[in-house]
């Protein structure tokens, strides 16, 4: 069977850019920002994008590219006792990053209605948490199943389902096509509107002033590593999927290095949006930024719909910022689907249609769990040990693996020859000892912080039952599946010929 191709280098950077950009360049990136010293932490974000982000993303597109596959495939064809890594990574975040990720897109969704009549009222904190999600006191309580979120939910997955099902061409780069510039055309409108509140230019100048003694802590640097990682979607599998998938002469570094650069750039620019939001709502109530600024998932939930209750015109604010959530979760969403399609494909050959079905049915219903009321504590666990250890693991292994089990010159030489911005020897160096390194030093650094207090309060039952063991049982998966005979021919071709195939005049 032939493999799916892009229909054009645009299509390609468009779905991958769609993958990177997600809920976390709106809210997470803004408050990391704010907390680590404003205009100071662009020093570490960006060494940060130059000295992991962008050499392992340019790891990832040329092991896609060059070993043809997903990232089962791609590792399996590098050796075949090294393709559970590939499986698991797949595995954990198809059914842990993927079942509550739609989950949020869910809130999005329902908070995109809700804010026509801005219906959270006067007290947006108690409706969030005690109205909408009516969280419960523990994780091992899981109540009732809120209704309008699993409405949300499934048709989250409707839409997942739809792009996915139509295929590479006609579905995920059509998609991105519509979705990446309706994207951005709804931010730069949120963003001008935003600089016209007042008590704008008091937050932007909150969010851009410098706090250099902030770059004294070693924390301010694991933060901004973990985000650059998380952001550009790396150990996904998702980057190697959609590399597999591009023709044989393409510029490898230069797609990479847009990614990354675009990917940020929208990070930077909604941080400006975010930031004179949060100044308006200051000077409306007259508090401080600080007494304002809410972590993660409650700036957009909580302080955002405060402040658009208090600005003229907010439920149209409103709307156009929950949509621009919900078209930022679905183009990653999205992505992590395929990633996990491809590789399915790769292996048994199934049928794209009646496989992307039964992914997303099981993916709605496996995503009910966090619809009910300790669905917020189930997804504050399961993302912390996938994201910070899961994920972290696969970075560390992909490094490892491809860097020292693979000849690395050689890949570097493939991405050379078809590449406008040469790689050296400094790009080895990042791969074989300074990403992996840096990796280490975060996984390391939160293992040490969860034996000294058990992390967000949780039980030790629940963060061994939910988040230790969700790891394992995928892990296991992942063994199990490549284990499994191949029943296609794609093992038995390693790789594109370069000099067969590829000009290079």
């Amino acid at each position: 069977m032939a493999r799916e191709r892009w229909n054009s280098q645009l299509g390609f950077l468009m779905a991958a850019v769609g993958s990177a950009i997600g809920l976390g360049n709106i809210w997470r990136f803004s408050y990391l920002a704010y907390q680590h010293g404003g205009g100071a932490f662009l020093i570490p974000y960006l060494t940060a994008l130059l000295t992991a982000g962008i050499p392992l993303l340019i790891l990832e597109n040329g092991i896609g590219h060059e070993r043809v596959g997903s990232a089962p495939l791609a590792y399996h064809k590098i050796s075949p006792r090294w393709e559970w890594l590939g499986w698991w990574s797949v595995i954990f975040v198809m059914f842990g990053i993927e079942l509550y990720y739609s989950a949020i897109i869910s809130w999005c969704l329902n908070y995109f209605a809700l804010s026509f009549n801005l219906a959270w009222g006067d007290d947006p904190n108690a409706y969030f948490f005690k109205h909408f999600l009516r969280v419960s006191d523990s994780p091992f309580r899981l109540g009732e199943i809120r209704t309008p979120i699993l409405f949300g939910l499934i048709l989250t997955w409707l839409a997942i389902w739809l792009v996915v099902y139509r295929g590479i061409q006609k579905g995920i780069e059509l998609a991105n096509k519509i979705m990446m510039p309706v994207l951005l055309l709804l931010t730069v409108v949120l963003v001008a509107w935003s600089l016209q509140l007042d008590g704008a230019w008091h937050g932007i100048q909150v969010y851009i002033t410098p706090d250099f003694a902030k770059l004294n802590d070693p924390q301010v640097w694991i933060d901004a590593y973990s985000q650059i990682f998380f952001t550009l979607s790396l150990g996904f599998g998702i980057m190697i999927a959609y590399a597999s998938y591009l023709p044989d002469k393409t510029d490898i570094t230069r797609n990479a290095v847009l990614i990354a650069l675009i990917n940020s750039a929208y990070s930077l620019l909604t941080g400006f949006g975010v930031f004179a939001v949060l100044g308006f709502m200051a000077q409306s109530e007259g508090k401080e930024i600080a007494d304002v600024v809410t972590q993660s998932i409650g700036l957009a939930f909580v302080a955002y719909p405060k402040a658009i209750g208090l600005m003229p015109g907010g439920n149209l604010f409103g709307a156009l910022f929950f949509l621009s959530l919900t078209v930022a979760g679905l183009s990653s969403a999205v992505s992590i689907v395929e990633a996990f399609v491809s590789a399915v494909i790769d292996k048994f050959n199934f049928d794209r249609k009646l496989l992307v079905t039964f992914v997303s049915v099981f993916g709605c219903l496996g995503g009910i769990v966090f619809t009910t009321q300790s669905g917020l504590l189930w997804l504050d666990i399961v993302d912390r040990f996938i994201t910070h250890y899961g994920l972290v693991t696969v970075g560390i292994l992909e490094c490892i693996v491809i860097g020292w089990a693979f000849d690395l010159f050689k890949l570097r030489q493939h991405i050379n020859r078809i590449s406008s911005l040469k790689l050296g020897m400094g790009w080895i160096l990042l791969i074989k000892v300074f990403v992996p390194l840096m990796l280490g030093i975060i996984f390391f650094g939160d293992i040490y912080n969860e034996l000294q207090r058990p992390y967000g309060g949780y039980s030790w039952a629940a963060l061994i039952l939910i988040g230790r063991d969700w790891l394992i049982l995928t892990l296991i998966a992942a063994f199990i599946v490549a284990g499994r005979p191949w029943r296609s021919d794609r093992p038995s071709k390693p790789g594109r010929s370069v000099k067969s195939k590829i000009d290079v005049s």
